[in-house]
């Protein structure tokens, strides 16, 4: 019952009581969800606040906390904050001139918002993101922290909710800070970036207006695993959107940054960079062939054979099919590179995730560079091993290729290529079974025999 039993003292007179019991609140509300629900249905949030702008910076910093502490654990606690008036109190609270103050307001806003686009909503109507955009030019760097970050999560949401934060000139502070020798600093900076440029081709390119290349670059070298990934994850997310961003990207020197940073990372940070490669590579056959330039395949192919986690494995996969699906020269680049063999192994692998989708990516992948490779060698050995599903299209590509170029057609003999194909059990009238019969009739009966 120790909760009923601080609350009355949050009335009292001596104002170190008042402060010391919000700090004792606060700090059972973070302890887990029951203790923040018991701290709220005790009716204490009323008054905690209602004697707040009066109170000195002490108090003001401990009520924060306690907001904080119960906003962090689900929507409906952060909306019980919402209910109570509690916004406008942060408000308040984020014009004082303590740094420390602001920082704690700051932080309530951002567990707040988090969660959904109503309660960033929520924060955005009571005044807050001025007042954090004024933070984020303060010279304290924890204030600039949690303020970044603050925005970063009322961002993340919607596009209307970003260009709330985007007319409140938050974009060049944030850009500037992109150097910044403090690592936390960097990554809370480059995360509301990429939440902000998520959005739209609109976003994404009044992102790239504040010349962040190629300043961006150089976080993709940091020491700091997190500025890393969030350094490519905003990449990523201007390179989804058109052909004229990714080309941008490329232009900038982007994208050998992006593949000298797979190649000297691992886990989960090599997952934005994959994706932006398969991005760019998805946009044109121009911009592809630059990641193939840029020797972009063989770091993803590494990922397939070095990563053990199966979306890590399903995003290279899809990369490399971006890559290889626009032209048999793009297609023969990849199988150079030995890749089909992996994906093939992939897939049949029976330990490999039965996750539909990630089956799929690969499926998909290794088809879409499938139906471009007439390199014939990388085929080869996939006759020996492919199942049926992948098989036909292996033989569709033999038999394309064969009837017109007569040393292939001697190779696949001596090979065992063409015994494999007699192998083959196909339904009569089926597509396989008339890629066999093109395929035989490029040789003399005898030798089919």
């Amino acid at each position: 019952g120790v909760v009923g039993l601080l609350r009355p003292l949050l009335l009292d007179v001596i104002p170190s009581i008042r402060q010391t019991t919000a700090l004792a609140l606060g700090r059972l509300a973070d302890y887990d969800v029951e203790l923040a629900e018991a701290v709220v249905k005790a009716g204490i949030l009323p008054q905690l606040i209602c004697s707040l702008p009066e109170e000195n910076r002490y108090y003001k910093k401990a009520a924060a906390f306690v907001l904080r502490a119960i906003a962090k654990h689900s929507p409906q606690l952060a909306q019980a904050i919402v209910q109570c008036g509690a916004l406008e109190m942060l408000v308040i609270c984020l014009e004082d001139f303590d740094p420390g103050v602001k920082e704690g307001a700051s932080w309530a806003f951002g567990y707040i918002a988090r969660h959904n686009a109503e309660l960033s909503q929520a924060v955005v109507d009571a005044g807050a993101v001025p007042l954090l955009v004024l933070c984020i030019q303060e010279p304290e760097i924890a204030l600039k922290r949690i303020a970044a970050s603050t925005l970063s999560d009322i961002s993340k949401h919607s596009p209307e909710l970003a260009q709330t934060v985007v007319d409140a000139g938050a974009i060049a502070h944030l850009a500037q800070m992109i150097l910044n020798p403090d690592a936390k600093l960097k990554r809370q900076v480059l995360s509301a970036l990429s939440q902000i440029a998520k959005h739209s081709v609109d976003l994404a390119e009044l992102v790239v207006e504040a010349e962040i290349f190629p300043v961006v670059l150089t976080c993709l070298k940091d020491s700091d695993e997190y500025v890393k990934k969030n350094g490519a994850t905003l990449i990523r997310e201007i390179a989804k959107h058109t052909p004229e961003l990714s080309q941008f990207i490329v232009n900038s020197g982007g994208v050998a940054a992006v593949i000298d940073c797979i190649g000297s990372c691992r886990g989960t940070v090599r997952l934005p960079g994959i994706m932006t490669l398969g991005y760019v590579a998805a946009h044109s056959e121009n911009l592809s062939m630059a990641v193939i330039v840029s020797k972009g395949i063989s770091p993803l192919c590494a990922c397939l054979i070095e990563e053990h986690e199966d979306h890590i494995k399903a995003a290279a996969a899809w990369a490399l099919g971006q890559i290889g699906r626009h032209t048999t020269e793009h297609a023969r680049h990849v199988a150079v590179a030995n890749v089909l063999p992996t994906l093939l192994d992939i897939f049949v692998d029976t330990g490999s995730s039965e996750d539909l989708k990630m089956k799929a990516s690969r499926l998909k992948a290794l088809k879409s560079v499938l139906q471009k490779c007439t390199y014939l060698p990388a085929l080869e050995p996939l006759l020996h091993e492919a199942p049926p599903s992948i098989l036909k299209h292996v033989i569709g590509q033999f038999s394309k290729v064969l009837p017109h170029d007569s040393k292939a057609r001697r190779l696949f003999v001596t090979t065992g290529g063409l015994k494999k194909v007699q192998e083959i059990k196909a339904e009569p009238g089926s597509l396989l079974q008339e890629y066999i019969n093109t395929i035989n009739n490029c040789y003399p009966e005898e030798i089919v025999r």
